[in-house]
């Protein structure tokens, strides 16, 4: 696979963010570009710099699993960083998981116990999501949640779509900025860990067209681990809601993961839900 063009704009974005200091060199005063020189960072990989200049203008193939490493510990690249360099090197050599386009994937629908237990999960959102952000299975409250995303046209529903370009995003997400930051680092990790997803390219190049906010985020090449943390909603019928989520992968069913959103008991948010599982199993009913 000719990836060249990701491996040098990736390489390059994370040369960038490295200021000389964070790595014990002289800041100097005739630095024409952001971050460490390509001299910088071959010898802090302990390689030539003809080799590193090599790399960065994409050439991973053949590239030994010691110079990735070296290489990612010069660019202080994180766990998910590491991964998504790992995963570009494996593209461009062509290995057996990866040497030729995968025969288009069948369609996923959960089986009967999986869906039994996103029912069980009554005072919280559950739902099953894929790289692509995708929602392949919820329970009722999820679907109360996300009312504008669930009212679409779309047969799946996707969560990229709706941040990037439903208006209504914008009100319903309280830090729309970092939330809009956390989906184009999972969909960025995502083409990395698979490149022949034919349905994230459509997706990527409809957001790249419509979305300069996505077109913005999805240049810096970030590439984030997302499994908890902490969210912002405005619901249009129960209000503000603080919400924690857990990510949790399937090892029966790689690449789709269990999405969990919770609020802290006793709190505000949690009598918001409370109040929206109610409104959900009786629509009809007036909410005041």
């Amino acid at each position: 696979m000719d990836n060249r063009d990701e491996v040098r704009e990736f390489l390059t974005s994370r040369r960038a963010k490295i200021s000389p200091q964070q790595v014990g060199l002289p800041a100097g005063t005739k630095r024409r570009v952001p971050g460490l020189r390509r001299s910088e960072v071959a010898a802090l990989a302990d390689v030539s710099v003809e080799y590193y200049a090599k790399l960065e203008r994409g050439n991973l193939a053949g590239v030994s699993p010691a110079v990735l490493e070296a290489l990612a510990r010069a660019l202080r690249l994180d766990d998910a960083e590491r991964t998504h360099l790992l995963h570009l090197a494996q593209a461009a050599e062509g290995s057996d998981t990866l040497a030729r386009p995968r025969r288009p994937k069948k369609s996923w629908t959960p089986d009967p116990s999986m869906q039994w237990t996103l029912d069980a999960i009554t005072t919280g959102l559950a739902f099953i999501t894929n790289g692509r952000t995708d929602i392949l299975a919820t329970n009722q409250l999820t679907r109360a949640f996300y009312t504008d995303l669930f009212h679409g046209d779309a047969t799946t529903p996707n969560l990229a779509h709706y941040q990037f370009l439903d208006p209504a995003a914008r009100r319903f997400y309280l830090d729309w900025d970092t939330a809009a930051d956390m989906t184009a680092d999972v969909l960025r990790t995502e083409a990395g860990r698979d490149p022949y997803d034919k349905g994230l390219h459509d997706l990527v190049g409809e957001l790249s067209t419509r979305s300069d906010d996505f077109r913005t985020r999805w240049g810096s090449h970030n590439v984030r681990y997302h499994a908890t943390g902490v969210k912002r909603f405005h619901h249009p019928v129960v209000g503000d809601l603080t919400l924690a989520f857990q990510s949790l992968t399937m090892p029966a069913d790689p690449g789709y993961t269990l999405v969990v959103y919770t609020a802290e008991p006793g709190s505000p948010s949690e009598e918001g839900l409370r109040l929206l599982a109610s409104w959900a199993a009786h629509p009809a009913q007036p909410t005041t």
